[in-house]
């Protein structure tokens, strides 16, 4: 694997030195050309151009050739925040929600972050005051950043309502409760049905 990136290096470096001796022959001779008239000047400046170009364009093709531009990551991916309507702080916001930042960004970006993860958030904690609690503190932030007279851009994550989203982590609750409860009854039966030797065996290891 080294020794490929090495000599892909190693052809970029090649290509990247080629690009520049060609450039540098292409240079005029010197800003003091008297007799040159502006046209001609003007009719050199735009041929060097179209080399210039014209040969970069070959070493593209010829390093694409030799596979130099293959397995980049992200070749074959879609590009992604195409449909959407252009956000000037976009890769604030990417930062934050791929490395799950908190308290950095303007309250437009963390708040919203903040709602998607808000879910997992209630189930994390004991008791439904503690529910309460949180989603109070979540409404009061939201409406403090929708007044905020700093510019920066606009603040659209809701507020949530505490009564319907207390009822859902009870919802939640009660079910992760349930599929404990089945997986402990479903463990114990088949202790059950193991023989006494075995089933001694395994509840030592449990142990």
């Amino acid at each position: 694997m080294a020794e490929n990136k090495d000599r892909r290096d190693s052809r970029l470096n090649v290509a990247r030195y080629q690009v520049e001796k060609f450039a540098a022959e292409l240079d005029p001779e010197g800003a003091g050309a008297s007799s040159r008239s502006a046209d001609t000047e003007a009719d050199a400046g735009q041929t060097t151009m179209d080399q210039r170009a014209q040969f970069v364009e070959i070493q593209i093709q010829q390093a694409m050739r030799r596979g130099d531009f293959d397995d980049l990551p992200g070749a074959g991916k879609p590009l992604t925040g195409l449909g959407g309507t252009y956000d000037p702080d976009w890769w604030i916001r990417r930062k934050i929600e791929r490395e799950r930042l908190t308290g950095l960004g303007p309250p437009a970006l963390t708040l919203r972050t903040e709602h998607a993860e808000l879910e997992q958030q209630l189930d994390a904690l004991p008791t439904e005051h503690a529910v309460r609690e949180r989603l109070t503190d979540f409404n009061r932030r939201v409406v403090e950043a929708r007044r905020q007279l700093q510019g920066g851009p606009p603040v659209v994550t809701p507020t949530r309502d505490i009564d319907t989203e207390v009822e859902a982590w009870r919802a939640r609750r009660d079910s992760r409760q349930a599929a404990a409860r089945a997986e402990r009854e479903r463990a114990e039966a088949e202790l059950a049905a193991l023989p006494w030797r075995e089933r001694r065996r395994a509840r030592r290891a449990t142990r």
